[in-house]
């Protein structure tokens, strides 16, 4: 069974860029537009890994990611930021909201790509 990323991003050509990469890859993809969507998202289908854009509509990345770690049921997804915030203390921010790496825009495919391998088993 493919692996299933959940992708939160509300810019649509960052969305279809993730898209092409992780599909090529073998993921399934799920997308949400806002942390309010992601939320919503998660209660239809647990995915294996989240990628979190941080500069969301009404709630933040910062903030879903504290959401989604503070679910028994959620909280062990990893979660990989992915953000064009990238000044100094920007990365342990999201570290300290629960985030499991970090990926500055605009981003390596490649980079983004060695980070989801990393932090998910190979795909089936």
């Amino acid at each position: 069974m493919k692996k299933c990323i959940l992708v939160v991003e509300d810019q649509e050509d960052n969305r279809q860029i993730l898209h092409d990469l992780l599909v090529s890859a073998g993921y399934e993809l799920v997308e949400a537009v806002s942390g309010e969507e992601a939320l919503v998202a998660l209660t239809a289908r647990r995915p294996d890994l989240i990628l979190m854009d941080i500069q969301l509509p009404v709630i933040d990345g910062y903030e879903t990611t504290r959401r989604i770690r503070s679910n028994p049921e959620l909280k062990s997804i990893p979660i990989i930021a992915v953000t064009s915030y990238a000044l100094a203390g920007d990365e342990a921010k999201a570290l300290a909201a629960g985030c499991n790496a970090y990926v500055t825009k605009p981003f390596s495919p490649r980079a983004v790509l060695a980070k989801v391998q990393g932090l998910l088993a190979p795909v089936d």
